[in-house]
């Protein structure tokens, strides 16, 4: 973030505190602050007591093989129990779990009953297929409610799921099964998005032929299209999991039992299998969503509308709101399909009383217009979120007004794939709320804003965002790479967890996210290495270097602007940005494709051969340039910066 837009940043002093009518019904109170800080541990324990323990914990944390922690040591607890059956025998059967509506506008309604019935099912499927404990599965799936089923089936049996986001390429698929040695997958035949089906059958062939651990492919029919078939791997999801037995005898697995492993982008370009477990992470999961989305599980109709392929929608979806028993709403398609009215349509259709969403999304609909939301009933909302990236003020404040009515606290959440759950937000009804700050950590979380010499800055001062304490949520590792997780996440400030993103304190002490520090892009949220993008353009053939940028962008984020010097005997014209861009999509995914792919003859190097990437990005973002006197050939930049002007690349 520039100094100029830090400062403009910074001037936002607004605060809108709580109502005095919603403070008096909240779930949070401002003495769990106190609480925490006065014995956090049992602070901690006190919160994993909300949930089903089959054994009791002998000890709240074991940090004696720092960083690797273990919370709630012997416990024993199953998360898919705590999740399902235990709403379902405490005679909430009957309550809705899942409102699913597909894009082409078919229903289901699932009660907490009915999600019973078809985990144990999976569950059942799944050990007929010989899955057990501690054996991985990759589920690769669109936003339908059997993904939800499959992760809790899982869990259930004590298999570990590596949920890869459907939009990702069979290449990204086939790494991420390969790192995990998953030994099955979960998909289906293909969905549904802006207006027509896509497909992920062929993306889950290709990943499994190269995939040599794979002994199943368990496939949902969900649009009907022709699929090629392996009698040796396919089975349908009807065939095997619907002739099940509805009853399923769970068992407890230890608090640190690997529950999932999701694969988020690193620098060195190979994705990072982040390690979570079910004791400390369901415990954040479920106390997080309590308290920061204030839910009510007997009144509340809660929307998150991440997808179940990232960490929002593992904890916000999935192990968060179920884990409290909530009613929520599962959308399968895009914001504009049929119309760009409607999400707003679905808040209006079930009463949503709590939408959980992206700036990315919000400054979209802010372009769109009022018009849109302004055609439905909002009035049932009551809170909003906000997640994946730092929200601008303004987009905070339309998203307030147009959407809750002026009147709704809005929860400006920062956590990351990492942490498992929120980190840092406003407590609805306790703490009040600033456009545009995430204001400061839960009660139970200790994080401070460091210097480059470790020390701690104090208020109207920027640095490092560390996490000075172990918290139940955390990531146990990275897959199968113990020394990359303690170099990546532990080495910056000893003993302490770096998070890779600067932060500020405002003279009021409240916490502003300057984004990342490192060569990782946050695009509508999702993070991308630079590294990844780079790689991807050069298996082109057409391609001899390139270098990746993330830019501002006003409705991303982050915009990915890309450098290319075409091989020799390589044209440009035209069509090579689109064939290069093209590429990229289907090497990593959709949501890597850049924005702009700039054709070069050089790239700014030192006299060593580092590329400088600060100087592409002042280019990218049309600053005034840095100083180039460290560059071999400084003349580069201003070629470089005579066509950038051209603009985003047309497909």
């Amino acid at each position: 973030m520039s100094d100029e837009a830090l400062a403009n940043l910074m001037t936002e002093n607004r605060v809108f505190a709580p109502t005095a009518e919603f403070a008096a019904q909240a779930n949070a109170t401002a003495e769990m602050y106190d609480v925490a800080r006065a014995d956090r541990l049992q602070f901690w324990a006190d919160q994993a007591s909300n949930l089903q323990w089959e054994q009791p914990w002998s000890e709240i944390l074991d940090w004696s093989d720092a960083p690797v922690s273990r919370w709630f040591v012997d416990g024993k607890i199953n998360a898919a129990v705590n999740c399902v059956d235990r709403h379902v025998a405490a005679g909430n059967g009957d309550r809705v779990a899942i409102h699913f509506e597909g894009e082409p506008g078919d229903t289901r309604t699932i009660t907490y009953k009915d999600l019973q019935e078809l985990v144990c099912q999976a569950a059942n499927g799944l050990e007929e297929l010989g899955i057990t404990a501690g054996d991985r599965i990759a589920i690769y799936m669109p936003m339908i409610p059997e993904a939800v089923v499959a992760m809790l089936a899982c869990a259930r049996v004590g298999a570990a799921h590596s949920v890869v986001f459907g939009g990702f390429s069979a290449e990204a698929l086939r790494s991420r099964i390969e790192d995990a040695s998953a030994k099955m997958i979960i998909t289906s035949d293909g969905g549904f998005r802006r207006g027509s089906a896509f497909a992920l059958k062929p993306a889950v062939d290709e990943a499994a032929a190269a995939s040599p651990t794979i002994e199943h492919v368990l496939v949902v029919k969900r649009t009907g299209q022709d699929v090629d078939w392996n009698e040796s791997l396919d089975i349908w999801w009807d065939d095997l999991v619907l002739k099940q037995s509805t009853a399923h005898v769970a068992q407890g697995f230890d608090s640190e039992h690997p529950l999932f492993i999701l694969y988020t982008s690193g620098t060195t370009g190979k994705p990072k299998g982040i390690l979570h477990t079910t004791g400390g992470y369901l415990t954040q999961a479920a106390y997080t969503h309590r308290v920061v989305f204030d839910i009510k599980p007997e009144s509340d109709v809660y929307w998150c509308t991440a997808d179940v392929g990232w960490i929002t929608g593992h904890s916000y979806i999935t192990y968060g709101p179920l884990a409290n028993g909530a009613t929520q709403v599962m959308y399968e398609g895009t914001p504009d399909t049929p119309h760009k009215a409607r999400w707003w349509e679905i808040v209006e259709k079930y009463g949503v009383t709590i939408l959980y969403t992206a700036p990315t999304a919000i400054r979209t609909f802010m372009k769109w217009g009022d018009e849109f939301p302004a055609q439905h009933d909002l009035s049932s909302i009551r809170l909003l979120g906000s997640v994946g990236e730092p929200i601008n003020p303004e987009a905070w404040m339309w998203y307030r007004e147009a959407i809750g009515g002026n009147n709704t606290p809005i929860v400006d959440t920062w956590w990351q794939t990492e942490t498992g759950g929120i980190m840092i937000s406003p407590l609805p009804g306790v703490t009040g709320c600033k456009p545009g700050s995430a204001m400061g950590p839960l009660p139970g979380i200790n994080a401070e804003i460091f210097d480059d010499a470790g020390q701690a800055v104090g208020n109207g001062s920027g640095g490092y965002l560390v996490l000075t304490e172990p918290w139940p949520g955390m990531l146990r590792g990275i897959w199968g790479d113990l020394e990359r997780f303690k170099e990546t996440y532990w080495s910056r400030f000893s003993g302490m967890y770096f998070a890779g993103d600067g932060a500020k304190w405002d003279e009021d002490g409240a916490i502003w996210l300057l984004g990342r520090v490192d060569d990782v892009m946050n695009v509508s949220g999702h993070r991308i290495s630079t590294t990844e993008v780079e790689s991807a353009l050069v298996s082109h053939p057409m391609v001899a270097e390139a270098a990746v940028v993330g830019a501002s962008d006003e409705t991303t984020g982050q915009g990915i602007v890309a450098f290319v010097i075409l091989r020799s005997g390589s044209e440009d014209g035209p069509g090579v940005a689109k064939i290069l861009r093209d590429h990229v999509a289907k090497e990593i995914g959709a949501i890597a494709k850049p924005r702009q792919i700039m054709i070069v003859a050089e790239l700014p190097k030192t006299r060593s051969g580092k590329i400088m990437r600060r100087l592409l990005r002042d280019v990218a973002e049309h600053r005034t340039m840095g100083d180039v006197t460290t560059l071999a050939d400084p003349t580069v930049m201003n070629l470089i910066s005579q066509g950038i002007d051209s603009g985003p690349n047309e497909d």
